[in-house]
C-alpha cells in the first residue's frame, strides 16, 4: 500500500500569495482535493492523507509531524508563486541537500515532465531549496509551484477549473509513474463523459458540436441546470474505462485545447 500525503499550501488565517482576485489558499485546496479524487478513484494500493481538507490554519510543523506520525511514502506540497507581476510559469523543488541522483529527485524528473506536458505553464526548472516541507519531512518530498498568481497570464489559467482538473492530472500521471501503482478494474457504474464546451447560448454549443462533427469526432449539445441556470454542454464521448476516455480526450483537445472529463456515477 503506497501512503501519498497530500499539503495544499497556506489556509485559514495564512491565505499565501494573492493577485488578480485569487488567493493562492483556495487554488492549491482544490488542486490537491482533485488528486485525491483522480488518485483513489484510478489506481489502486494507494491511500491518501491531507494537512487539509478545508480552509483551516495549520502550522507547518503539524503538516510534517503528521506526515512523519502516519509514514507516508512520498509528501507533495502545492502551491502557487508570486513575484512582480512578469514572472510566469511553473517550478517544482527538492531540498537543497539531496544529489540530482537521489530517489526523490528522480521522483521529481517524472513528476516534472507529467505536469509541464500538461500544464500549458512556461517551465521554470527544476529548483533546491531548504523549505520547511521538504527538509523536515523523513520520506521523499516535493513542492510544486503551480504558476504565479500575480501575473495575468497563469492567474487567468487558475481562475479555470479545467486547468486546475488537467494540473491535477499531471501530478496523479507522475506520482503513478514514479510508484508503478496499478491501475483499478473500470466501474461499470462510472462513466467519464468528454465535455468540450459549455454554454448559455444553445446556438453557441450547436456551432461548437458541428466544428467538431466536421473534424470526424462525434458530438452532440446536452441542457444541464446549475445553479438554477440553463447551460448548454458539448459532449464529445462517454466512456467506462477512464484510459479509453483519456486517449479520446486528447483528440478532441487537438480541436477544444480545453475539453475536459466529467466522472458520473450511474
Amino acid at each position: 500500500m503506497m501512503k501519498l500525503y497530500l499539503d495544499p499550501g497556506h489556509g485559514g488565517s495564512d491565505p499565501g500569495a494573492q493577485g488578480n482576485g485569487l488567493v493562492e489558499k483556495n487554488i492549491t485546496l482544490d488542486i490537491a482535493l482533485k488528486i485525491r479524487n483522480i488518485i483513489t478513484s484510478r489506481y489502486e494500493g494507494v491511500t491518501v492523507r491531507m494537512s487539509r481538507t478545508s480552509d483551516t490554519t495549520k502550522s507547518l510543523s503539524e503538516r510534517t509531524n503528521d506526515a512523519n506520525a502516519w509514514g507516508a511514502d512520498y509528501y507533495v506540497s502545492i502551491h502557487c508563486n508570486a513575484f512582480n507581476g512578469s514572472a510566469e510559469g511553473y517550478e517544482d523543488y527538492i531540498h537543497s541537500n539531496l544529489s540530482d541522483t537521489s530517489q526523490t529527485a528522480r521522483y521529481r524528473d517524472i513528476l516534472h515532465e507529467e505536469i509541464t506536458r500538461v500544464n500549458g505553464l512556461r517551465n521554470r526548472g527544476k529548483k533546491k531549496a531548504n523549505f520547511h516541507v521538504l527538509r523536515e519531512t523523513t520520506m521523499p518530498a516535493i513542492l510544486t509551484e503551480n504558476g504565479f498568481i500575480d501575473n495575468a497570464h497563469d492567474a487567468a489559467l487558475m481562475r479555470d477549473n479545467s486547468w486546475r482538473q488537467r494540473v491535477a492530472e499531471g501530478h496523479v500521471n507522475g506520482i503513478a509513474r514514479a510508484f508503478n501503482l496499478q491501475a483499478a478494474s473500470p466501474d461499470p457504474s462510472i462513466m467519464y463523459r468528454i465535455i468540450a464546451g459549455s454554454f448559455q447560448s444553445r446556438e453557441n454549443a450547436e456551432e461548437r458540436a458541428n466544428y467538431l462533427k466536421q473534424n470526424q469526432i462525434d458530438a452532440f449539445v446536452i441542457p444541464v441546470t446549475v445553479s438554477g441556470n440553463q447551460w448548454y454542454r458539448v459532449q464529445a464521448g462517454a466512456f467506462t474505462d477512464r484510459e479509453n476516455a483519456e486517449s479520446h480526450l486528447e483528440k478532441v483537445r487537438r480541436y477544444v485545447p480545453d475539453a475536459y472529463i466529467v466522472q458520473e456515477t450511474a
